[in-house]
């Protein structure tokens, strides 16, 4: 297993339930198959830009490691979620 971290951006004018399960749903993704060594709900800012008409999001930091077969699923399932606003996958090297 490598060492990943993973930043994404949630929309902000989601219910804070829905926050929530969408935080949960992308860290049972990475435990199937994966670990997570540290996860951060860094809250609500300003995009430096608007991005499809949104000003503010809910960013989230999570540190963890896994085989490729998570990052793809995970990759996979970012993509076509509604709730996620830009996201972001790297091979951490440190």
């Amino acid at each position: 297993m490598r060492k990943y971290e993973v930043m994404y951006i949630i929309r902000s004018d989601i219910e804070q339930d829905a926050v929530q399960a969408t935080i949960e749903k992308f860290q049972g993704i990475i435990n199937n198959g994966g670990e997570v060594t540290k996860h951060d709900v860094m809250g609500k800012r300003r995009l430096a830009y608007e991005i499809n008409k949104f000003r503010d999001g809910i960013y989230v930091l999570v540190h963890f490691n896994a085989t490729n077969d998570v990052i793809v699923e995970l990759d996979r399932v970012m993509k076509i979620s509604d709730e996620i606003v830009r996201y972001l996958i790297v091979r951490d090297v440190a």
